[in-house]
C-alpha cells in the first residue's frame, strides 16, 4: 500500500490527524511537544484508496536553536519512505522558523507534499491562510483534527493525490499475486538448471539435452507447492562474454540477465561434479550487483565423491561453495540432484523460508539500538589524515514492496560524511545486522547519507 507520511514541528496536532485518519486511538495527543518519540504506523480507515499512515515525532522538541540538522533528517525520512507527506501547521500559532525550515526541505521533494493548516476551530482562525501561503506549498487544506472540521475535503484531497499510485500498486500487486514467488533459475550452461525445473514440476516441460546451450529464452512455468503460487523462470545458461558466438546466444543472455532483476529470488545451480568455476563466480557477481535475494542449488551430488559419507561429502560440499564463493556468503545452499530427483522438494520450502525470514524487519527503535551498539562496541576510524570519525545521527528502514513478493529492505543511513564510511566498516555494519537479525537469502542492502551541506545535492 501507498504511505502517507504526517510531518510537521511539536504541538501542531500530528497525531490528533493520525488518530483522525486512522478512527481511533492509537498514538498519544497531549499537549506537551514531543510526546511522539518514535515513527508510528496503521492502515488509514478514513480515504477510499487503501493506504498506511505515518505519525512522526516533533521536529524542534528538544532543541532550542541550531534545529536545522533534525529537521534535515526529519524531512529526509519522510521524502525518502513516503508517497504522500501532509505537512502539518498550527493556524493559532502561525508559522514559525522550524515551519519555513522544513518547508524549504519539502520543496525539494519528489513526491507530493499536502500542506494541511490546523486547529482551524471556527472561521475567525481562518484569516491565517494569507500568511500559510509564504511556505510555496500551495494554499493548503485547513482541518480541526480534533474537532473533525473540514476532515472530508482532506480525505478527498488525499485520495486525489493517491488514486493514480493507487492503480498501478494494485496492478502490480494482482500480477504478483497471480505469479507468485517469481524463482529465476540461473547458471552456466549444462549445469543441470532444466532437469532442476522439470524434477520440481514433476514433468519434462523444458528441453533436457547433454548439449549445452539448449534452452535460449526464459521460459515462465506457473506451479503451485503447499498452498503457495510459483513462477519458476528457466534461462538460458550463461557464457562468459567473449564466448557468446552468435547473435541467438546473445540475445538469450540478455534475457537471462533481465530475467535476474524481476526475480524474487534468484536461484543459483551450480555443477557439483565439475566444481564451482569462474563462470559461477560471474554469475554470482551479477546477482549480488542487483541486490537480489538468492538460494545457492549444488546439483549433481549424487556425482560428488559417491564413496564417500553423506557427513564429509556435505561438509566439502560446503567448504567449496563457501571458498569460491565467499561474497554471497548471505545465500543458503542446498545439495540435489535433479537426475536422481534427491531433494529438491527442498529447493521450494527453502524458497517459502526465504520469503518469511524477508518480512521480519527490525523496528526503527530496535535498529538505531543495534546500530548505536556497533558504534560503540567497535568506532569507526579515521580516514586520512582526518581526525574526524564517522557519526551516526539515525537510522530508518525502507522497503519497496510494490514489486517484489520476497522485498529487500534498505537500512539508511544518517550521518555526518558519507566519505568518512570505509568499506570495512560497512562490511562490519552489515555483519553485525545479519548477526542480531538473521535473515537467510536476503542481502543486507546500506544507504549511507551524509548531511554536509556540499552533499546534499549528491544524496
Amino acid at each position: 500500500m501507498p504511505s502517507v507520511a504526517i510531518v510537521g514541528r511539536p504541538n501542531v496536532g500530528k497525531s490528533a490527524l493520525f488518530n483522525r485518519l486512522a478512527k481511533r486511538k492509537i498514538a498519544i495527543v497531549h499537549d506537551q511537544p514531543g510526546v511522539t518519540r518514535d515513527r508510528l504506523a496503521a492502515p488509514c480507515m478514513a480515504t477510499q484508496t487503501a493506504c498506511t499512515i505515518v505519525d512522526t515525532g516533533g521536529i524542534g522538541a528538544t532543541l532550542d536553536d541550531g534545529f536545522a540538522q533534525q529537521v534535515t533528517l526529519e524531512a529526509d525520512i519522510a521524502i525518502q519512505t513516503a508517497d504522500l507527506i501532509l505537512f502539518v501547521v498550527d493556524a493559532h500559532e502561525g508559522l514559525t522558523p522550524i515551519d519555513h525550515a522544513l518547508a524549504q526541505k519539502l520543496r525539494k521533494a519528489d513526491g507530493p507534499v499536502m500542506l494541511v493548516i490546523n486547529k482551524v476551530d471556527d472561521a475567525k482562525h481562518e484569516s491565517s491562510f494569507g500568511e500559510m501561503a509564504a511556505l510555496g506549498l500551495g494554499a493548503g487544506t485547513f482541518v480541526s483534527a480534533e474537532h473533525g472540521r473540514n476532515m472530508s475535503a482532506l480525505v478527498e484531497e488525499i485520495d486525489r493525490h493517491l488514486a493514480p499510485l493507487a492503480g498501478e500498486i494494485e496492478e502490480a500487486t494482482v500480477e504478483a499475486v497471480k505469479s507468485g514467488i517469481k524463482l529465476t533459475i540461473v547458471g552456466k550452461p549444462n549445469a543441470g538448471k532444466s532437469s532442476l525445473v522439470n524434477a520440481i514440476l514433476k514433468d519434462e516441460r523444458t528441453i533436457v539435452s547433454e548439449i549445452a546451450g539448449t534452452t535460449r529464452d526464459a521460459i515462465d512455468l506457473p506451479y503451485t507447492f503447499d498452498g503457495e503460487q510459483f513462477t519458476l523462470i528457466d534461462t538460458a545458461g550463461l557464457r562468459p562474454r567473449g564466448r557468446r558466438d552468435t547473435s541467438v546466444e546473445v540475445f538469450s543472455a540478455m534475457r537471462t540477465e533481465k530475467a535476474i532483476r524481476r526475480a524474487d529470488l534468484c536461484i543459483l545451480v551450480i555443477d557439483l561434479a565439475a566444481g564451482v568455476s569462474a563462470q559461477d563466480r560471474k554469475i554470482a557477481q551479477l546477482i549480488l550487483k542487483e541486490k537480489k535475494p538468492c538460494l545457492i542449488v549444488l546439483n549433481k551430488f549424487d556425482l560428488f565423491h559417491p564413496g564417500a559419507a553423506m557427513k564429509y561429502r556435505r561438509k566439502e560440499a560446503e567448504e567449496q561453495v563457501r571458498r569460491e564463493l565467499f561474497f554471497l556468503h548471505y545465500a543458503p545452499f542446498l545439495c540435489v540432484s535433479a537426475k536422481e530427483g534427491q531433494a529438491v522438494h527442498q529447493v521450494l520450502k527453502q524458497a517459502i523460508s526465504i520469503r518469511k525470514s524477508a518480512q521480519k524487519v527490525p523496528s526503527t527503535g530496535v535498529l538505531n539500538r543495534m546500530l548505536q551498539l556497533a558504534f560503540q562496541v567497535n568506532p569507526p576510524p579515521t580516514v586520512g589524515k582526518s581526525t574526524k570519525r564517522l557519526k551516526l545521527y539515525y537510522a530508518t528502514t525502507a522497503i519497496n514492496e510494490r514489486y517484489a513478493t520476497i522485498p529487500v529492505p534498505s537500512y539508511v543511513l544518517f550521518v555526518n560524511d558519507k566519505t568518512l564510511m570505509t568499506s570495512s566498516y560497512e562490511q562490519y555494519l552489515s555483519n553485525k545486522l545479519r548477526q542480531d537479525h538473521p535473515a537467510p537469502g536476503i542481502p543486507v542492502v546500506l544507504s549511507v547519507r551524509s548531511r554536509r551541506r556540499e552533499d546534499r545535492h549528491a544524496d
